[in-house]
């Protein structure tokens, strides 16, 4: 019985819904392996009736025994996708309630990991980022910005939106608003106020009100030339193609981890609002470490 009904869901799902050849393919491999789970749960050869009977548990079991099997969460949401539209056929043909699969959470897929820089790739583009172009103005404004966001951590949004007059004087902090209009205190190192002072001597327009970045034509910086400068500088460096703005702030995280900070405090220095943001630069320090133990150890 089970056979026949998937070939029938197979031809349902091609002449009625249109699905590719490839999309059938692997929507009909993870039904069958749905049947097969279904045999040994239950103990016996799936039927339409049978189906009809399954609680929110059974489905559930199905997934979990996939996990434990290795499947990452998006292989899993894609399985569920497939008992959904499999369950919708039944519906359509059979008259089978499958309001229990409705109950299933999609798994989430995991979000990927930060890239950080290394701390010397790192700093190279801090230092040396003014290679890219060839004016001093542009050189020292670069650096500057570069500076600020591996310096203090801050998004390029953020760092672009600050005025002239939000650099704070020597040794306060600087307040910086985020997302949702969310203001946090981020201290500036030595370094980086030198950088934006070197800059400020050159800014064309330095009165309070004006943008602390400007572009060539004196208005405010936009986001697409700093990723293109940085771009141009990390291909003639031969530094890795995640070397972006916003690599520099998860090396600003990961960095101090490694040195270590708290979670908490680098959570406020970012500015997530959920520590669970901030506990991402933990596995990415896990997974540096184990790649030094894999590089170094000879068994390994």
């Amino acid at each position: 019985m089970s056979d026949t009904l998937l070939l029938e869901f197979c031809s349902w799902l091609g002449a009625e819904r249109r699905a590719g050849a490839m999309t059938v393919e692997t929507y009909a491999r993870d039904v069958q392996a749905f049947f097969s789970f279904c045999a040994e749960h239950t103990g016996e050869t799936p039927s339409v009736n049978r189906l009809g009977t399954l609680r929110a548990a059974d489905f559930r079991a199905f997934l979990a025994r996939a996990a434990a099997g290795g499947d990452i969460n998006a292989t899993r949401a894609r399985k569920l996708s497939a008992l959904r539209t499999f369950f919708r056929y039944l519906h359509q043909r059979h008259g089978v309630d499958g309001t229990q699969l409705s109950l299933i959470a999609r798994p989430r897929p995991k979000r990927p990991l930060p890239k950080a820089l290394t701390p010397n790739d790192a700093l190279t583009v801090t230092h040396d980022i003014g290679e890219a172009t060839d004016t001093a103005l542009e050189q020292a404004r670069d650096t500057a910005l570069m500076a600020l966001l591996y310096g203090a951590g801050l998004r390029i949004a953020e760092a672009l939106a600050l005025n002239v007059g939000h650099i704070p004087a020597a040794d306060d902090a600087l307040r910086v608003t985020g997302k949702g209009n969310k203001q946090r205190i981020v201290p500036l190192l030595p370094a980086v106020r030198a950088a934006i002072s070197a800059w400020l001597k050159l800014h064309p327009n330095p009165g309070r009100e004006k943008p602390l970045f400007t572009g060539v034509r004196g208005g405010r910086l936009n986001a697409s030339v700093v990723q293109k400068h940085l771009r141009d500088f990390r291909r003639q460096s031969g530094l890795p193609e995640h070397a972006t703005p916003h690599a520099l702030r998860h090396s600003f995280a990961t960095h101090l981890l490694a040195g270590g900070a708290d979670l908490r405090s680098i959570q406020e220095l970012l500015g997530h609002a959920s520590l669970s943001t901030t506990q991402r630069y933990t596995d990415v320090e896990t997974s540096q470490l184990m790649d030094v133990w894999r590089r170094a150890h000879p068994r390994a």
